[in-house]
């Protein structure tokens, strides 16, 4: 089956069809404004990540002040659920300034915990019995069965 000259493939179609725009200007060849390119930047904002289907703003002040109060309450891992909840909020520095100071406080809560659990956990894989000395068999926890003769029943 031939094809004639007044057909078009599907490729050729959507060049045809799709105009090529400009992606820092928004405009095409024309200069005509794009209305996707518009339209993106009057979107509403919402403190959550889940958008509309998430907390109003005033729900999301108590929750991000509940998630950043608990985190000092031995609760560090709600520091980092609070960055993750309100992302949106730690990424854009302009919006919702009512809830923006305990967002970046659970983010540096977050942070300095980090650090302090990864120095600590860094310093027991690293240093070990040469660090610690003698007292290295009292403080790890793999030689208990050996300390309680647990380890020649089987």
């Amino acid at each position: 089956m031939e094809r004639s000259s007044e057909e078009v493939t599907p490729s050729e179609a959507a060049v045809l069809i799709t105009p090529r725009t400009d992606p820092i200007r928004g405009d095409d060849r024309n200069g005509n404004r794009n209305p996707i390119s518009t339209a993106s930047s009057s979107r509403a904002e919402w403190p959550t990540i889940d958008g509309p289907l998430g907390l109003s703003e005033q729900d999301s002040i108590g929750y991000a002040r509940k998630f950043f109060g608990f985190g000092f309450i031995l609760l560090p891992m709600l520091w980092a659920v609070n960055c993750y909840y309100f992302w949106p909020v730690l990424r854009n520095s302009r919006s919702f300034p009512r809830i923006r100071p305990y967002v970046v406080g659970s983010a540096i809560g977050v942070t300095i915990f980090s650090a302090m659990l990864a120095s600590w956990a860094l310093t027991f894989t690293i240093g070990g019995e040469r660090l610690f000395g003698h007292t290295w068999d009292e403080l790890v926890m793999y030689n208990v069965a050996d300390r309680y003769g647990l380890t020649g029943w089987i």
